[in-house]
């Protein structure tokens, strides 16, 4: 990385006392593992439009497609106050660079899905999104979006911040603009971590790159950022990490003993089996790719998608 990630975050994930209560919701991965990575650009909705802390609950009523905000015993409804901030927000969020959002969850200004929307008699469903949240993701349809409680899912978690790395990589690539060499650079060094999320769309990317020299950069570097984030939107899982395992490991045909491939072979099926994470096959993957000096995954970012010391694929 070139230089830090920039996240933006709800306020009270870092431990902000911004909460209606006064208090916080500290995340201490976020805060203290995943930060010594990033710089977070923390957001509070409530706070910025000027409300006290402490302060009367919110709550959504209403439809599900045009929620209105309100306080849960006055029933004051704030939601064009709401609603005219976060548009403002966003705009003024475009200068950030910003990688993804973690949102706190439940919230009726920061859930992103799930969140109680009251009805006329009163009676919740899960099926609201907070107003600051709902106008983010439309404002950045692209960018790689979670909240705290789904982050406690090691799946989700390694998922979300591999999109966030990927997507920050691709900001490099385009730092020094709409260079088509930069452009299958990248996605030479991402096949086997966009193969782990869908053969498909790393088939399609492919046949974008191809047009590079005859498509517009726009229509080129646009075309291919679509299918990147719709990639990396859809989650690995075991049976696709293997087969990208097995893929890396024919880069090895001539080179490893018949030893070496039957260890190779037992620790992927130990894999498969939910034996052991994810790192074990890829520590020994990468032990070959120094001992035989494989220049091609030497330089994939499949084996190497983000720091180690978050220990992301110890637990998947």
């Amino acid at each position: 990385m070139e230089d830090k990630i920039k996240l933006g975050i709800s306020a009270c994930l870092l431990g902000e006392k911004v909460r209606f209560d006064g208090g916080h919701k500290l995340d201490r991965f976020l805060a203290y593992t995943l930060g010594e990575y990033v710089d977070y650009v923390p957001v509070c909705p409530e706070v910025e439009i000027g409300l006290p802390t402490p302060r009367e609950a919110l709550r959504l009523v209403g439809d599900p497609e045009e929620p209105r905000l309100v306080f849960s015993r006055s029933g004051w409804d704030i939601t064009e106050r709401m609603t005219g901030w976060a548009r403002q927000r966003v705009k003024e969020l475009e200068g950030e660079g910003l990688c993804g959002f973690i949102f706190k969850g439940k919230s009726p200004s920061s859930g992103m899905e799930r969140v109680k929307l009251y009805d006329k008699n009163g009676v919740p469903k899960k099926e609201g999104v907070g107003i600051f949240a709902r106008i983010f993701m439309e404002h950045f349809p692209l960018l790689p979006v979670e909240e705290e409680g789904r982050l406690h899912d090691p799946r989700l978690r390694e998922n979300f911040i591999e999109a966030v790395f990927t997507f920050k990589r691709w900001r490099d690539c385009l730092k020094d603009g709409m260079n088509p060499g930069r452009l299958v650079d990248f996605h030479t060094r991402h096949k086997l971590l966009l193969m782990a999320h869908s053969v498909e769309l790393y088939r399609r990317m492919g046949k974008v790159v191809a047009q590079a020299g005859t498509l517009p950069p726009e229509e080129l570097f646009g075309g291919y950022q679509q299918l990147l984030m719709q990639a990396m939107r859809l989650k690995t899982t075991v049976s696709k990490n293997s087969n990208v395992l097995m893929h890396a490991m024919g880069y090895f045909k001539k080179d490893l003993s018949a030893d070496e491939k039957q260890e190779l072979l037992e620790v992927i099926g130990n894999y498969q089996r939910g034996h052991v994470p994810l790192l074990v096959p890829v520590t020994l993957l990468n032990h070959y790719v120094r001992k035989y000096d494989e220049a091609y995954l030497k330089r994939q970012y499949f084996l190497n998608p983000h720091p180690l010391e978050l220990q992301l694929r110890n637990h998947v």
